[in-house]
Formats: C-alpha cells, structure tokens, sequence
C-alpha cells in the first residue's frame, strides 16, 4: 500500500507521523537534500548484536533448520533415572 501526505514539520524539528507509530523507534535516511525515506525499524541491543553477525548467524539459521526437521522423541524418564541412578 502506497500512500501520500502533507505533513508540516513544527518550529522544534518535529513531524507527527500517527499515533499508531507512537514510541516506535525508526530508522530515518537522508537519501537528498530535503528527500527522507523512513522505516519503522527494530533494535538490536549491543549486547546481543553477535548472534547477528556471521559466522554465529548461519550456525543459528542451520540449528533452527535442524530442530524444524527433527522434533524431540519422547523420553521414558523412569528408564532414563534408572539408566543413570
């Protein structure tokens, strides 16, 4: 859906952009002088910004793809307690 408005932006730098996007963080791109494109965005704390990155990123992708094709059999826990007991 593409749509198109006028918006004013106020005397402090602000534009209002609907209260649906309220608090929302976004990613705002000056793609020219005067032309914005902006993207409601998600936020990746530092902290976890590794499991991001490659090599981590491609082992996470291939273990979820892993664990997609092979669901937990079902354990006898009496069995395995005695097993190890």
């Amino acid at each position: 859906m593409h749509t198109q408005s006028v918006k004013t932006i106020g005397s402090s730098g602000q534009i209002s952009l609907g209260k649906e996007y309220a608090g929302r963080p976004v990613l705002v791109e000056e793609i020219e002088e005067g032309v914005w494109l902006i993207k409601t965005a998600r936020i990746i704390p530092d902290n976890e910004m590794w499991m991001h990155k490659e090599p981590v990123k491609s082992r996470i992708d291939e273990a979820v793809k892993w664990a997609g094709k092979n669901k937990p059999a079902e354990t006898d826990l009496e069995a395995l307690s005695a097993k190890v007991g």
